[in-house]
């Protein structure tokens, strides 16, 4: 039922109750009272004074026992839900941005992301000799903060000036610091094949493994689809390495197709099929193989049938595109309604975007229905974000919640 509160009544024992339950001796079944309070209330009686200042419904449990009967006065599941929600948003971790030139564009979207994320700025000034004049705003205001840095090493020519920042921030008394690298891009090239081979992947991994900790301990390194699987043993026990996936953002982007029910998953090779179709394995899969003749790399179609599919080639990067291309062939040959693609990172040297043509006249084997990719690399992004089969998946909310962890 619902009333007005009543006086509270003498309690029998003529015990204060203090922090203990409320007392009632004159009821002698379990019973549930709800009472709302819709505006101040204050009730005295034997010296005890109980006050209700909110405006909000509350609930009485009663509890049959031995005399007296318990009375466990709570408030309502609305209340406690809109005070859980304030209390997680009030102790958010509190994340202090900073960010290359090359990724401003991401950062913002992070930070609008969360009220949480506040965006830092770093003068990235030169001298007259060409090498880095940086200056880190406002550092003392940074003590005892979490601070990150998104950095991109799209070029050996800006590594250097990122790496010195990313050395100079965890000394800087934070709280905690995190790195995030959302393209790890040296080793896509390399073959440990023959004696004085280097590789560039562990020397760059052993060089992020060396940041020096900060006062809450060793630097965080989020990774998105890093390229091979092996690179992840590269770091030392000096980093922790957070590796995460642009694959979501492909399945929600799928789910939203007006043919989402007729969508296969190809696969340009093993590797990527090992990478990747356990997060894929509610699509029908199909499984490519690249096979030498002579000189040659050829695919072929290994299992899985395309015919009638909308067909979405998955892998983690792009290059110059050959491998997609001739995928793309292949499965339209097989019957593929649509082909379409995904790469986590779109590299695309030498405006190798360019080989890449929108199906504009419905047959697969001319062009591509949709091509995919995140903004893990800023610079690809400027050249193809408005040109067809193009679209952009950001990778902001993901990384605003990886830096909540």
């Amino acid at each position: 039922m619902s009333a007005e509160a009543p006086p509270f009544p003498s309690s029998p024992t003529g015990k204060s109750i203090g922090q203990s339950p409320l007392f009632y001796s004159n009821i002698h079944s379990h019973a549930s009272l709800s009472f709302r309070f819709s505006k101040p209330r204050c009730f005295a009686r034997n010296g005890i004074r109980c006050s209700f200042e909110n405006s909000q419904r509350w609930t009485v449990d009663c509890v049959s026992g031995t005399d007296p009967i318990h009375i466990i006065l709570k408030p309502s599941p609305s209340s406690l839900t809109m005070a859980t929600s304030s209390s997680l948003k009030n102790n958010a971790k509190r994340v202090c941005l900073f960010y290359c030139n090359e990724m401003k564009a991401l950062a913002e979207r992070i930070a609008a992301e969360s009220d949480a994320i506040e965006l830092r700025s770093i003068s990235w000034r030169k001298f007259e000799d060409g090498f880095p004049n940086l200056f880190i705003s406002n550092a003392h205001g940074i003590r005892g903060r979490h601070v990150a840095f998104l950095g991109s090493f799209s070029s050996p020519g800006v590594i250097f000036e990122q790496l010195s920042v990313i050395y100079a921030l965890p000394k800087l008394f934070v709280s905690s610091f995190t790195l995030v690298l959302p393209f790890f891009p040296t080793g896509t090239f390399e073959r440990m094949e023959d004696e004085g081979d280097v590789a560039t992947a562990f020397t760059l991994a052993r060089i992020l493994s060396n940041v020096p900790i900060s006062s809450g301990g060793p630097t965080s390194l989020v990774i998105f689809d890093i390229h091979a699987l092996q690179e992840r043993f590269y770091f030392g026990d000096n980093v922790l390495p957070c590796f995460q996936s642009g694959i979501p953002l492909l399945k929600n982007r799928l789910q939203q197709l007006p043919d989402s029910d007729n969508i296969s998953i190809a696969f340009p090779d093993d590797g990527a099929w090992k990478r990747f179709h356990k997060q894929l394995q509610h699509f029908p899969s199909i499984v490519c193989a690249k096979v030498r003749e002579g000189d040659q790399r050829i695919v072929r179609l290994k299992e899985g049938d395309p015919k009638g599919r909308h067909v979405v080639i998955v892998d983690d990067l792009v290059q110059s595109g050959g491998t997609l291309i001739e995928c793309q062939k292949v499965l339209a040959k097989h019957g593929a309604a649509k082909v379409s693609a995904y790469a986590t990172h779109g590299i695309f040297p030498n405006r190798s975007f360019e080989r890449f043509k929108p199906n504009n006249e419905g047959s697969p084997e001319n062009g591509f229905t949709y091509f995919w990719i995140t903004d893990s690399c800023p610079q690809t992004v400027k050249e193809v974000k408005t040109r067809p089969p193009f679209e952009v998946l950001s990778l902001a909310t993901s990384i605003a919640a990886t830096l909540q962890i």
